[in-house]
């Protein structure tokens, strides 16, 4: 049901012609409204979402988007990795028929994890298509562009690395690499672009802007812990992904004492243990992850030959991140010594920590200000694309709670006043960059 907030806001609309840019605010009924919309497609029996990247239902959730957008006329242009743009055009210099000024992009995903829920990344676009349907009902131009982008694959959750159409948009990962990528059934993200419609012509790779925006859930329990509506994001942690491989050998489970076996998983048990203290040691962002485990031949009565297990390790702090990877081999050399095994640690993937622009940062610091409302500096535990656009472009983000900290998970939920509130202070923060 609507708050009494969002009440008060459907019954005084905006009128152009009295209200300042500084008074302005969305129109939170219809963002509610785009969301519930959107969570229908590929909706679960437990209100989440199962939208993954590149299927018919991520085909369905895409095409929605556009028909909001051209229904308002805005273009919609797809790059080669599928990226989708919608521009809402700057003011027009009467001397150059264009307009000269840098776009300000907004952007997340609409992808989902299997059971995933209604928010994660999908209020990042519809944030932002609200924000230039609010321009547009006010009557308000701005000299710069605002492009609302739509990442490819940003879960991961099909095609393995995350993040995808961001980092070949940033020029972080190659173009044709990315399109060779294969999911678990063989079938690559090119294959797929072509199958549904979104093999575009324009070329995946940045270009210049004002900024680049992201508001988002936070996927955590700080803010709510807090009581603080929204988190100023400051940077992002570094993220390192690596795959243990432990090696020892495959005895019978009965006959064998337990003195004389080299087991690879009492090796993993140890290193699991000091990896845990040593996210205790970096505290309090350090954040030490070991999943993905296997091991071989997997019959109940053998002790394994081998196991291997994914190692997730992250920290807004390049040298302590590198501390940490160094206590990780030292703990795996340990438990090769004491075991008798044979340990290795290789690393998958890397994303490095991220500071965000310092003048972006102060627009949404501002914002929340003039809206009068509380929040604090936070750093992002999760990847977002955003991470791989600083590289390239001057970019921020935003983030809201959700309840229990929960995400990646059918019952994710945000509060609706703060999904409105998140909006208010985006759209505001687009207007300070504008220099409205």
């Amino acid at each position: 049901a609507p708050s009494a907030m969002m009440r008060d806001m459907a019954d005084e609309p905006t009128d152009p012609r009295t209200t300042t840019w500084r008074d302005l605010r969305v129109d939170g009924e219809r963002l509610l409204r785009h969301l519930a919309e959107m969570a229908e497609i590929g909706g679960t029996a437990a209100g989440g979402c199962n939208r993954q990247a590149l299927t018919d239902l991520d085909k369905e959730g895409r095409l929605l988007f556009m028909s909001w957008c051209e229904a308002r006329g805005y273009e919609v242009t797809v790059d080669r990795i599928g990226n989708l743009f919608a521009r809402r055009p700057g003011a027009t210099p009467s001397t150059t028929g264009a307009s000269d000024a840098l776009p300000i992009l907004i952007g997340s995903h609409l992808d989902t994890q299997p059971t995933g829920g209604r928010y994660d990344g999908v209020y990042g676009v519809l944030a932002g298509l609200e924000v230039v349907e609010t321009l547009d009902d006010a009557g308000i131009e701005l000299a710069h562009p605002i492009e609302v982008a739509v990442w490819t694959n940003e879960e991961g959750a099909r095609f393995d690395p995350a993040m995808t159409g961001s980092g070949v948009w940033a020029g972080v990962l190659p173009l044709e690499g990315a399109l060779r990528t294969r999911d678990a059934d063989g079938i690559t993200i090119g294959d797929e672009l072509l199958r549904l419609g979104f093999s575009g012509m324009v070329p995946a790779e940045h270009r210049p802007l004002r900024a680049a925006l992201e508001v988002h859930i936070e996927q955590g329990p700080i803010l709510e812990a807090a009581g603080v509506p929204l988190g100023i994001v400051t940077g992002g942690q570094g993220i390192r992904w690596y795959d243990i491989e432990i090696h020892g050998t495959a005895v019978h489970a009965g006959p064998t004492p337990m003195d004389q076996r080299h087991d690879p998983v009492l090796g993993l048990a140890d290193v699991v243990h000091e990896l845990r203290a040593l996210a205790e040691q970096h505290g309090p962002w350090a954040r030490v992850t070991v999943a993905k485990l296997s091991s071989v031949p997997g019959a109940r009565n053998t002790v394994p030959a081998v196991v291997r297990a994914s190692l997730d390790l992250r920290h807004p702090d390049t040298a302590t991140l590198d501390a940490i990877e160094a206590g990780a081999r030292h703990a795996l050399d340990d438990a090769a010594r004491r075991h008798g095994l044979t340990c290795s640690l290789v690393e998958a993937w890397r994303s490095p920590s991220v500071a965000f622009a310092p003048d972006i940062i102060d627009a949404f610091r501002r914002s929340a200000d003039d809206l009068g409302a509380t929040h604090q500096d936070i750093v992002s535990g999760a990847g977002h694309d955003s991470c791989y656009l600083a590289r390239v472009a001057p970019t921020g983000m935003l983030f809201i709670p959700c309840r229990d900290g929960v995400s990646h998970n059918e019952s994710e939920h945000a509060e609706p006043e703060h999904l409105v509130l998140g909006a208010d202070v985006l759209l505001q923060a687009v207007l300070h960059l504008a220099g409205s």
